[in-house]
């Protein structure tokens, strides 16, 4: 392989898109939204283009990372800027070879420099934790809802750069999709089979 990580161009939208397709699809629904996610949120004034990488072998995209900004509000009802990463896909082909850490890695050294203070993040305790990630609560941060669970986790990008930020977790409203949306995206691709998978099941 010949790895190397750029910023997306409006050029690589369609096949990034279609990367996050493939990566998603049947993981944690029948079928998946994620690459309509990806769509919606470059178009979103909470998108972070300093942050939005794709990771190549040689010409080929073979993963995408992207990010938005967030708000942490508090029962004050003063607000904190933070980051939510969108989405972290592979192609399948290429996952469980060390793709998706390049990206995560590349991508908080980057926030770093940009001087944004966390990373917030829905995912996989077990993946996200090696990264530093914590439950959220750590932080004293919550969910919109006002829950705390595992899989939402937050990441300090300097010592105590959350220590003064605390209440609910605001993200962009492009997160937010629609059975109609998906329906009418998915016309944009080729074919392919909703099924039921473990990895759904292990969700319920």
């Amino acid at each position: 392989m010949d790895i190397g990580i750029r910023l997306e161009n409006k050029e690589d939208f369609k096949e990034v898109e279609n990367v996050i397709r493939e990566a998603f699809w049947n993981v944690y629904k029948s079928g998946c939204d994620e690459h309509l996610i990806v769509h919606k949120l470059r178009k979103s004034s909470e998108f972070v283009k300093e942050l939005d990488f794709v990771i190549c072998d040689e010409e080929k995209i073979i993963g995408n990372i992207i990010y938005s900004k967030a708000k942490v509000i508090n029962e004050d009802k003063e607000e904190f800027e933070v980051l939510c990463m969108a989405r972290l896909g592979v192609l399948p082909s290429y996952q469980s070879k060390g793709i998706g850490t390049l990206l995560m890695n590349h991508s908080v050294k980057i926030a770093k420099n940009l001087k944004y203070k966390g990373i917030i993040i829905f995912g996989n305790p077990k993946y996200y934790h090696r990264f530093g990630f914590k439950n959220a609560k750590n932080y004293n941060i919550q969910t919109s809802w006002g829950e705390n669970f595992e899989e939402f986790m937050a990441l300090e990008l300097y010592e105590d750069s959350l220590k003064d930020i605390s209440g609910k977790l605001h993200f962009s409203q492009a997160f937010e999709i629609t059975e109609e949306e998906i329906k009418e995206f998915e016309k944009r691709f080729p074919y392919k089979e909703k099924l039921l998978t473990d990895t759904q099941l292990k969700k319920l």
